[in-house]
């Protein structure tokens, strides 16, 4: 899996209230849940969010409730990967669950500026900031995991293989 975009940079403890705010939780529409992604932190993302953009944050990011909708928010909105310090643990597994790519770097984060252009080799945990010209190595995704990213989610990864 290869991505490549534009980094929207944010801090530590974003938690799932401020990625899809509650009063948006009586959908479950991908589509509508992605207008509202992260307006209560920046009210702009939206807006200059593109297909293939990369969010890149701090420690702790998806903190807060369980909800799947903060993942499925970000995955609409055209994010294809996150890059944090460290993810909340039930995001992380809803961001796979939900076909989200993420990965742990601190040192990708500590180097990649708002608006540098990133490109991620998830097969090999490799990151680039291309701007600068930087390599980070990160973890790759063991390929049962890969699996059901590619696959788009856990449910189609299912349906898949009782196919």
């Amino acid at each position: 899996m290869e991505f490549k975009g534009t980094a929207h940079r944010y801090g530590r403890d974003i938690d799932t209230d401020v990625i899809i705010p509650a009063r948006y939780l009586n959908t479950s529409d991908p589509a509508e849940l992605a207008k509202h992604c992260l307006e209560d932190l920046d009210v702009t993302f939206i807006e200059r969010v593109a297909p293939g953009d990369i969010i890149v944050a701090e420690e702790n990011f998806g903190c807060g409730s369980s909800r799947e909708h903060a993942p499925i928010a970000i995955k609409a909105a055209g994010v294809p990967v996150i890059i944090a310090k460290s993810f909340a643990r039930i995001f992380y597994r809803n961001s796979i669950n939900t076909g989200l790519a993420i990965m742990e770097c601190p040192e990708a984060v500590d180097a990649i500026s708002q608006g540098d252009v990133v490109s991620v080799d998830a097969d090999a945990g490799v990151i680039v900031d291309e701007t600068t010209g930087q390599t980070f190595q990160a973890q790759p995704f063991p390929p049962f995991i890969r699996e059901i990213i590619e696959a788009g989610g856990l449910i189609n990864r299912t349906k898949e293989r009782m196919a």
